[in-house]
């Protein structure tokens, strides 16, 4: 099957005193908006790191949700579909995957590049006080429909802890009063992901991403731009499938949603681009320097083809597929 780009989808909090309100929809519909009231310190508090906020994949505490509750197609990814809510053919009873380790090589490729977010062990152990879906079948639905939910939380929280460990570094006047703004929507989204099942599933989510894409955007907008001669390269949702961009200097340029299918960026310097929701599958990174790149997730890395050699933020692991040398 040929390629096809995708573009983005799109308890009381440790920061202070939590609640919900209500927005009224186009049609009229209301829906649960969280807000965080106030903090206790005025807003200074420093960001909570990805560890406390739990935004690994921790399988062992997952009841396997990734493997049931989403659905996908046959295809270069997958050899057979599967919809929502059919455990896959290789999950044991013990929640583990019979054939975990042979997996790219088996033509499960698209297991391999998954990434919750933490968003698994979240749901299994908080959400449903770690009562798995085979013990409590009742709970099936809200379960597997829980789980898409909160990824998108969890993703927005690993671009918020980001943004709140770089804030310091952008500087001027369109990051007055930022930092504090992301510390604050970092709060309210980690308070999100502690709620009932019931009110978490009829948040406005998609306003919140909203609220946090703008803060995102400044954020990008003011690191990017300490690199001027290349930061007005904006190929926001481009189609580059299959560019030729090797050696390309890509620093703080915005490749937001961009389609990289297949890119050659062989020895691309990609410093503090931003690289938030871009598609990197098959794209080649061999030498490339993503050391301060923007908003890049493990899934991305896991995604593309890279090499010993290739540049990569700190807290992101090399994929053991890469090529050694």
């Amino acid at each position: 099957m040929a390629a096809v780009c995708r573009r983005p989808t799109r308890r009381a909090a440790a920061h202070g005193t939590t609640t919900t309100t209500t927005t009224t929809g186009a049609a009229g519909t209301r829906r649960p908006r969280l807000v965080v009231m106030s903090t206790n310190d005025g807003g200074n508090r420093a960001a909570a790191p990805r560890s406390e906020l739990g935004l690994r994949a921790d399988c062992g505490s997952c009841f396997a949700l990734c493997c049931v509750a989403l659905a996908y197609e046959k295809s270069a990814d997958f050899p057979v579909s599967k919809p929502v809510g059919e455990p896959c053919r290789n999950l044991q009873d013990d929640f583990r995957c019979g054939i975990h380790a042979t997996l790219r090589r088996d033509g499960w490729k698209g297991c391999t590049v998954y990434d919750c977010f933490g968003a698994g062990q979240k749901v299994s152990q908080m959400s449903f006080g770690g009562t798995s879906w085979r013990q409590a079948p009742e709970t099936q639905r809200d379960m597997f429909a829980l789980l898409p939910v909160m990824r998108q939380l969890h993703e927005l929280l690993w671009y918020l802890s980001e943004a709140s460990e770089r804030a310091t570094d952008a500087v001027g006047a369109t990051t007055a009063g930022l930092p504090a703004a992301l510390r604050t929507a970092l709060a309210e989204t980690d308070a999100a992901t502690r709620l009932l099942p019931g009110q978490l599933l009829s948040l406005d989510v998609d306003a919140h991403r909203a609220g946090v894409n703008t803060l995102l955007l400044r954020l990008s907008e003011a690191v990017r731009a300490r690199h001027p001669e290349t930061s007005r390269v904006d190929k926001r949702g481009a189609d580059l499938l299959s560019a030729k961009l090797r050696g390309a200097d890509l620093r703080g340029a915005s490749l937001r949603g961009a389609c990289l299918i297949a890119a050659d960026l062989r020895g691309a310097d990609l410093r503090d681009a931003d690289l938030i929701g871009a598609d990197l599958r098959d794209a080649q990174l061999a030498d490339a320097d993503l050391s301060t790149a923007l908003f890049l997730a493990q899934t991305q890395l896991n995604a593309a083809i890279g090499n010993a050699a290739t540049r990569i933020p700190a807290w992101l692991e090399r994929p053991a597929h890469w090529l050694a040398g």
